[in-house]
């Protein structure tokens, strides 16, 4: 019994630091609403001139994709119907392209097939020197296609690389993962607005 208090003691101030740490973070993050409003827009330029979102990342990354292609293609509280195609999905593709040209392509042979100038690339990165997110976001570039980066640390290659990076400032990835969801939401928050207002079908 004192072995299971003082676990449960020990477990209560992991969770404590935890959401401490998370608290002050996104008391960090207050200082970078103009870098969130940004990367929002371009979604919301792209789509109301037409074009579509793709999204790419690894892992946790790869969720973060399907979480926010989800919430615009269905609905986050509003019903969307919004060009928005997370590229992290299809295994066939995902599992050919890696074994016959290599796993940097994954992302870079679906671009060049789907992409087109006026579309967006969200590519999420905690470190920002994935591989294959740098050359996704090379290739979009090339298409003509806008690029907004999530990231963390200092930001890596992505800082350079995207027409807007958002760099969260912490080092830790569960951190920074966490960030980025909220982004991904307040950035839906964004477009769902911008429908309200008639600026997107």
């Amino acid at each position: 019994m004192v072995l299971l208090f003082v676990r449960e003691s020990l477990y209560q101030n992991l969770i404590r630091q935890s959401l401490q740490e998370g608290i002050e973070l996104r008391q960090r993050m207050l200082e970078l609403v103009e870098g969130i409003e940004t990367g929002g827009r371009l979604l919301v330029e792209a789509l109301a001139a037409g074009g579509r979102l793709f999204f790419c990342g690894n892992g946790g990354s790869a969720a973060d994709c399907q979480h926010i292609a989800a919430e615009l293609v269905g609905r986050f509280e509003m019903e969307n119907q919004l060009p928005a195609l997370a590229l992290t999905t299809d295994s066939s593709i995902l599992t050919s392209v890696g074994n016959d040209f290599g796993y940097d392509q994954i992302y870079v042979r679906q671009l060049r097939a789907l992409g087109r100038k006026g579309d967006c690339l969200v590519a999420i990165s905690t470190s920002g020197n994935s591989p294959n997110i740098v050359r996704a976001v090379e290739a979009a570039r090339e298409l003509g296609m806008n690029t907004v980066g999530l990231a963390g640390g200092q930001g890596g290659q992505l800082a350079q690389l995207c027409t807007h990076t958002l760099v969260v400032p912490s080092a830790r990835t569960c951190r920074i993962q966490e960030i980025h969801i909220s982004v991904g939401h307040i950035w839906c928050e964004m477009i769902e607005e911008a429908r309200r207002a008639g600026q997107l079908p």
